[in-house]
Order: structure tokens, then sequence, then C-alpha cells
């Protein structure tokens, strides 16, 4: 089987999905957030964190890990504070412009009519992972929805992934997971699966060294529909 092939999954059990820039391009508004957050405290001299930034120290990382990044001489109740304050800041965004990934739809009702278990897993904080899959409409889709902070170890590490597939009851020989972070590629190839990546926001390079199956645009891209049949083809054979 070539690298691009999801065939030796036959037959597939499960499809795992993170949720910021998988099933929806929430980074510009978290982007937005921080920087807002971050300049009304005077964060770097009060001069406005930039993209570059942005993706390199925040992008795809958990809050606990963020505030050592961001603040590494703060006491932990004041760094979670400010970020409790950016997180507000974000589900009041989200209400009015969140945009779902082009073909996200389309995927899940594929995922559905093929019978497969089907789990929500990410870094985003409950109240916000919750929000992002009711605007999205996808809250009857998901039979579970695993947070990072609420297991032993967020991504990059397994443990989320591995949670997923405990509750789902499925092997990790028959599932393949959809991620946009370096950091969640990472933790799904530890966790022993095909990571595809979404090119949503993350540079192409990033995602390829995390180890990512092989990369999508979105959920139109031919690459994916031409790997979902390959892999039809197999269980029917």
């Amino acid at each position: 089987m070539n690298k691009f092939s999801l065939a030796r999954l036959a037959p597939v059990e499960a499809v795992l999905l993170d949720v910021d820039g998988t099933l929806c391009d929430s980074d510009p508004l978290h982007y937005f957030a921080f920087r807002e957050t971050l300049s009304e405290i005077g964060y770097n001299n009060g001069i406005p964190i930039d993209e570059e930034f942005y993706i390199k120290n925040i992008s795809g990382r958990h809050n606990d890990e963020i505030a050592r990044i961001l603040f590494p001489d703060w006491d932990s109740e004041k760094a979670a504070k400010i970020l409790e304050d950016k997180e507000a800041m974000f589900r009041r965004i989200v209400i009015e412009q969140l945009k779902p990934v082009d073909g996200i739809h389309r995927l899940c009702n594929w995922i559905k009519d093929h019978g497969l278990k089907r789990a929500a897993v990410t870094n985003a904080p409950r109240a916000n992972a919750e929000l992002m899959i009711s605007m999205l409409g996808l809250s009857d889709f998901f039979q579970v929805v695993i947070i990072g902070s609420e297991c032993e170890r967020a991504k990059p590490f397994p443990d989320p992934y591995l949670k997923a597939l405990e509750e789902l009851n499925s092997s990790a020989e028959h599932s393949f997971i959809f991620e946009d972070s370096a950091s969640g590629i990472k933790a799904g190839v530890a966790a022993g699966m095909p990571v595809i990546g979404l090119t949503t926001r993350n540079p192409e390079k990033s995602l390829e060294e995390a180890g990512a199956t092989f990369l999508i645009k979105d959920y139109e891209d031919p690459k994916l529909w031409k790997a979902l049949e390959e892999l039809e083809k197999m269980v029917q054979s």
C-alpha cells in the first residue's frame, strides 16, 4: 500500500476528528481573541502578536501549555484568568462568525452512512468544543467528545485519542483521524493511527514532519474521496 492509502484499515470501525481548524475554520477567531486579550494587558510591551507568533506558540496547544509559554513567571491562577477572558471573547465571536470547513457535512454523512463510530477529540475547553459542535449542527453526530485537559495528558500526547478509542470500543488498527495541527497529528500518530492533515491554517511542512499520512485542503479534496473509495473497495472485496 502506498503512503496515501487507508485501505489497510479495512474494515474501518471509527473516525476521530479534532475540532478547531478541522471541523471549522476557527483559528482566525482564536488569533483575534488572543491578540486583543494580550494587547489589553500590555503583553509584549503592548505590541500586538502576529500570526507567526500565534502559529509557533499557541495554535493546537491546550491552555495549560499556552500559559506556561506566554506567562512563564506568573502564578497559574493569574495566567488562567487571562486565558478564561480570552475564551469568553472567543465564544462571543464564534456565535457570529464560525464557518465550517468546506465539505464537513458531506464527510459526516459518509461516516454516518457507513455506520462508523465517531468522536470529537480536542484540546479546546469543553465549553468551546460543545459550542462549536452545536453551531455546526453536529451535536447529534458525535457519540463521544474527548477534551485534552480532562485526560492525564493533552495532545501532543496520545492520551485523548486512546481515551476516544476506549470509549468507542474501537481499535487503532481500524480507525483514522482528521487533524489540522502538528501537535494533534503527533498525538494521533503516537496513538497508532493514520492521520489525514488539513491545511486549514498551519504550514504544510509542519504537518508532514509531524507524520500526517497525507494532506487535504478541505473535505471536498479529490485526494480524500479517492482514498475513501479505495477503502470501500477493500471492504467489499
